[in-house]
């Protein structure tokens, strides 16, 4: 009769009623696009790792409180670290591109927010995502597969220190820059209003179709171009 949880159990429950982050710096940052975005440096006090929050047209979170809560839905993209795509150019994703298209949006609106989150691969870490595209070019095993070869789920992500960071920020309801459902269903599950989910898809090139495919197939990802090559293919309208 006893009951019984897990240690993930807690991990969640801590996520949702206890504030894990600390903002611990912010700097202007000028950047290409011509606007100058609010850099504030975001500690997790679960396991020591930096976030990063990059703000537009926002109230500086000054106090330990953090800033007022806004009224109106902002601009948000949550994006997850990607060295290999973000840093490098790699073609095998679209990881950069969504970055760089994201913060383009952000100062087109002249106010928003992108959290760089650094949960590399989805989670998993910079040395297993490696080992896993090893997987998919040695072994021609999609992205989903290798992952799981690996003994890790598709996707291994959390996003309650992202909200928490959002929260910290001041912002409620957002506009959600994605077009993966279950950050949608995620970020919405830890108190946010989610007013609407805008698409931010790229151009796939033939490195990156298959991965983006699985995505589609696999992941429940919204991308246009894969439904669209799908009823062309069945003959539907």
């Amino acid at each position: 009769g006893i009951r019984m949880c897990s240690i993930d159990d807690l991990i969640a429950y801590r996520r949702r009623h206890e504030r894990l982050i600390e903002r611990t710096a912010g700097v202007k940052l000028p950047t290409e696009l011509g606007v100058e975005f609010d850099v504030h440096v975001y500690r997790s006090r679960i396991d020591q790792r930096a976030h990063l929050a990059l703000t537009l047209g926002l109230p500086s979170p000054t106090s330990e409180a953090g800033a007022a809560p806004l009224d109106e839905p902002v601009l948000v993209r949550v994006h997850s670290e990607c060295l290999t795509g973000d840093l490098l150019g790699s073609m095998l994703c679209d990881c950069g591109n969504q970055l760089h298209l994201a913060l383009a949006r952000i100062a087109a609106e002249g106010r928003g927010v992108l959290l760089y989150m650094r949960d590399e691969g989805k989670g998993l870490g910079l040395e297993n995502k490696l080992k896993a595209l090893e997987l998919q070019q040695t072994q021609g095993l999609d992205t989903v597969e290798a992952n799981e070869k690996l003994g890790f789920p598709p996707d291994v992500r959390d996003y309650g220190l992202g909200t928490q960071i959002l929260r910290h920020l001041g912002v409620r309801k957002l506009h959600l820059l994605t077009n993966n459902p279950r950050k949608y269903h995620g970020l919405r599950g830890y108190g946010l209003t989610i007013v609407s989910r805008v698409p931010i898809e790229v151009e796939p090139n033939p490195k990156n179709e298959k991965y983006l495919r699985t995505k589609a197939k696999k992941l429940g990802h919204v991308l246009d171009w894969v439904k669209d090559d799908d009823q062309q293919g069945d003959g539907s309208s």
